[in-house]
């Protein structure tokens, strides 16, 4: 019998990202990777609110917002969802990715598309 070119376990990997194809990113025990983004609806008195809540609560858990501040790396484009985006996201990370941890009073929005861009990742 002829060997093989390609060997199984690799026929199994391009097999598993064919289906997949970039799509869905998984974690290493095969859950979905998930983010959490302002809702595009959401008006801009509540993102600042967001903003704040997200900023005050990082800065208790010792993190800081500093990636939308000038300079930062999510600070452009220099919006109120943009910037929202950026730390709910960062609150929803650190606070273990429960889904209520990306409510936001109803402006929070559960994403499996990355919402990074540029230099602005989203962990």
């Amino acid at each position: 019998m002829a060997k093989s070119p390609v060997s199984l376990p690799l026929l199994y990997f391009l097999l598993l990202l064919s289906f997949n194809s970039g799509i869905l990113l998984k974690l290493a025990n095969g859950q979905v990777k998930k983010w959490c983004v302002a809702k595009p609806s959401t008006d801009d008195k509540a993102l600042v609110s967001n903003i704040n809540y997200a900023c005050e609560q990082l800065g208790i858990l010792g993190f800081n917002c500093s990636q939308i501040q000038p300079g930062g790396a999510c600070y452009d484009p220099n919006t109120y969802i943009n910037h929202a985006s950026s730390v709910m996201n960062s609150y929803y990370q650190a606070n273990g990715r429960q889904e209520h941890n990306c409510n936001f009073q109803g402006s929070g929005l559960i994403t499996i598309s990355d919402p990074s861009y540029g230099n602005c990742q989203y962990p």
